[in-house]
């Protein structure tokens, strides 16, 4: 049987070895804390749209800024990011006459490739090797 040790108010499995079976309280526990997580992440939504709700209104939109109250301090940070918007840069740049800021970019056709392997212009052994294949482990429960 998995025993639970407490550290810091949280219970944690004392022996993470492999398992040959899984036990119902083990499901059990992982759907109960997958569930708290729901729970907790939009909570969490809420209170960090309250507190930028506060900072528009202190220090103004899109500015860091920071409070104590009490035991705590707490700061908005800004971040921001820029890129291009690809179409429209690739556009003017070629409005400009500055096709050597251009990047050509060569990928395959997945559209294309299948319609010649369905006319048998390419056959599957001329690109197994160039295929690539990902996989993921997800674990899901659900109470049934």
């Amino acid at each position: 049987m998995m025993k639970y040790q407490k550290k810091n108010g949280v219970n944690h499995m004392q022996d993470s070895t492999s398992f040959t079976q899984l036990r119902e309280e083990l499901i059990t526990r992982y759907f109960t804390l997958s569930e708290k997580a729901k729970e907790i992440e939009k909570e969490l939504k809420e209170l960090k749209k309250a507190f930028n709700s506060y900072f528009d209104e202190t220090v103004g939109k899109h500015e860091k800024g920071e409070s104590v109250v009490g035991d705590y301090k707490i700061q908005r940070i800004i971040r921001s990011s820029e890129g291009y918007h690809n179409e429209k840069m690739v556009q003017r740049l070629e409005e400009l006459n500055l096709v050597d800021c251009i990047q050509i970019t060569k990928q395959p056709d997945q559209q294309k490739i299948e319609a010649a392997i369905t006319l048998g212009l390419l056959g599957q052994a001329d690109i197994e090797d160039c295929i690539v294949k990902k996989t993921t482990n997800a674990i899901t429960v659900k109470k049934i």
